[in-house]
Parts: structure tokens; sequence; C-alpha cells
């Protein structure tokens, strides 16, 4: 990643800081982003079907960068991409699969002490915690029925351990670099 600062050619350039990513240039894939087919989710919900990455794209609707998945039987879907995913890197959704950053399992299968996000609140709902640029949450404790997790705030949060996560960090870490120069 560079960080790129601009000439100050005019106020509103003066103080600009661009954070360069290696994405795609391209447009994104026009049948996942219709808003009719309702296809934009981000449900990790096909199991034990492995994916490759096709590419890793720019979002302007949320702060970390998408990835676009191909699975086996032809499908493509949106993923919220965690850092360190490369293009050509396999993934999968699955019970008991390998502990590599991008698989997505339950939180009963998963050892403490790693760092997951893209995590469910109740089982097959979708993410809701730790989904924003650069957060993740750490797996701390599993009592019961309930996975308890630190969040990046310093709250820890008891979730059912049926609820699935995503291993690793949310991409694009750098985010927090980014000046908007002049209101």
């Amino acid at each position: 990643m560079a960080v790129i600062k601009a000439k100050p050619t005019s106020p509103g350039r003066r103080g600009v800081i661009a954070v360069k990513a290696d994405l795609y240039k391209g447009k994104p894939l026009k049948s996942l982003t219709r808003v009719k087919s309702k296809n934009g989710d981000f449900k990790r919900n096909k199991f034990d079907i492995p994916a490759v990455v096709e590419r890793i794209e720019y979002d302007p609707n949320r702060s970390a960068h998408i990835a676009l998945l191909l699975y086996k039987d032809g499908e493509r879907r949106y993923i919220i991409a965690p850092s360190k995913l490369k293009v050509g890197d396999e993934v999968i959704s699955a019970e008991n699969c390998e502990i590599k950053v991008g698989n997505s399992m339950k939180l009963k299968d998963i050892p403490l002490g790693t760092n997951v996000h893209c995590v469910e609140l109740k089982p097959l709902k979708g993410a809701q915690l730790a989904r924003s640029a650069g957060t993740s949450a750490r797996l701390v404790a599993k009592e019961g029925i309930y996975a308890t997790l630190r969040l990046q705030s310093g709250e820890t949060r008891k979730v059912l351990w049926e609820c699935r996560a995503t291993l690793g960090t949310v991409s694009n870490q750098e985010n927090n670099l980014k000046s908007l120069g002049k209101a």
C-alpha cells in the first residue's frame, strides 16, 4: 500500500492524503450489484463448497474491500475481504475446515485466541459484528452453549457458539490514514 500526498493546488486539495490499494480496476459484476436481484448480501451459507478468490475490489458503500468468489459449482458471490487474502486463494465455509484466513466456521470449532470477523449474532442470520475496515474480535472463552468474544472496543460479548465467523481481520487497515482535506 502506498500513501500519496496531493499537491496543494487549491485549498480543497491541501492536506489530502490518498491510500492507494492494489485493487481490481474494472467495474463490479453487474448481476451481483443490481438492487432487483437482492444478491448483494454477505452471508456465507454455501456449505462444503470451496471457492476461489477471483478479484478484490473497492466498494463505495463500506470502508473495507470486498472479494469476488467463484464457487466450484459456478456461482459467484461477494464477501467482505479479510486482510492477507489474495487473488487465487481458496476459501470454504464448512464445519471442520482448515484454520486459514477467509474460511468461515462455527465458533465452537474455532480455537481460543483466534481473531475473527463477520460474526453472526443469530445462527444463519448473516454477519453483524466486526465488519468495518481493520476490525476483528478475539475468541477468548467457550462456556456451555456460548462463546465469549472480545471486540476491539474492549467490550466482551457472549454469542451462541452455533453462530458462524470468518477467520482473520477485515482488510483495508490503512483506512484511518486517509485524510479528506478541507471539509
